[in-house]
C-alpha cells in the first residue's frame, strides 16, 4: 500500500510540473540510458526499449514515463525521477519531455 502511494504521489507531481511548464518546449538535459545500448543525449518525445526487462538510467533533469505498450500507449507503469533507474518486466517504452 506504501509503494502504491508513492508512485501516486510521483505521478501526481509529474503531471504538475508538465502542466506547469507548458512553455518548456526544450529537451530533458542530460543522458537517458536504456539497456541495452541506447544512450539519448537530451531526449525527448518516445523511445521504445529493444529487450525485455526495460532497463533504464534516468541521468536527466526530468521525469521519464514507463509505459506497457510501445510507442508510449497503454498505462504508465513507472515514473523514474531525474537520477533514478528502473528494471521493469512488461515496460515497452519511455516518454521523457
Amino acid at each position: 500500500m506504501r509503494r502504491l502511494a508513492t508512485v501516486l504521489g510521483t505521478l501526481a507531481t509529474a503531471a504538475t510540473m508538465a502542466l506547469a511548464l507548458p512553455d518548456a518546449a526544450s529537451a530533458a538535459t542530460g543522458t537517458l540510458f536504456i539497456a541495452p545500448n541506447q544512450s539519448i543525449e537530451n531526449p525527448s518525445g518516445c523511445y521504445n526499449a529493444q529487450i525485455f526487462p526495460l532497463i533504464l538510467r534516468n541521468e536527466t533533469n526530468d521525469y521519464a514515463l514507463v509505459y506497457d505498450g510501445s510507442n508510449c500507449t497503454g498505462q504508465v507503469i513507472v515514473v523514474v525521477p531525474p537520477g533514478g533507474s528502473t528494471t521493469q518486466k512488461f515496460g515497452q517504452s519511455v516518454y521523457i519531455a
